[in-house]
């Protein structure tokens, strides 16, 4: 994962956390996410029950760490098999896909995510300044 290394400013042989979920709006789910974090600015991450949790509340309560913007990258892109099994689509289904490079309040790059959200249950508004 060297592309993912490099959106967080690591070396490409540096340890990477990934952290994979599926995320449930009561029992329907609605995304699936992956999130990398460098290993050495999160040791122990791996161990902390993180299914029920904000991952991000963790990061800021544990390890100090606040994410307060991010740069993001939307496509659009199919269901492959797994994706479509995990959301309950059908294969080829629609689907968004983001990408975001959330930066602390330092000013750096502390986390990679990688989305995936079924088109017909997500609307992406954005506003735009000149």
């Amino acid at each position: 994962e060297p592309e993912v290394s490099a959106h967080l400013g690591l070396p490409s042989t540096a340890p990477l956390l990934r952290v994979e979920r599926l995320r449930l709006a009561g029992e329907e789910p609605f995304a699936v996410e992956t999130c990398y974090l460098a290993a050495e600015e999160f040791p122990g991450l791996s161990r902390l029950p993180l299914e029920r949790g904000s991952l991000f509340t963790i990061l800021q309560h544990d390890y100090g760490v606040r994410l307060v913007y991010a740069d993001e990258e939307v496509d659009a892109t199919v269901a492959d098999p797994m994706l479509a099994q995990l959301l309950d689509v059908p294969k080829g289904h629609p689907l968004l896909r983001i990408r975001q490079i959330m930066f602390s309040t330092k000013g750096k790059p502390a986390a990679y995510v990688l989305g995936f959200y079924p088109s017909d249950r997500h609307t992406l508004s954005i506003r735009r300044f000149r």
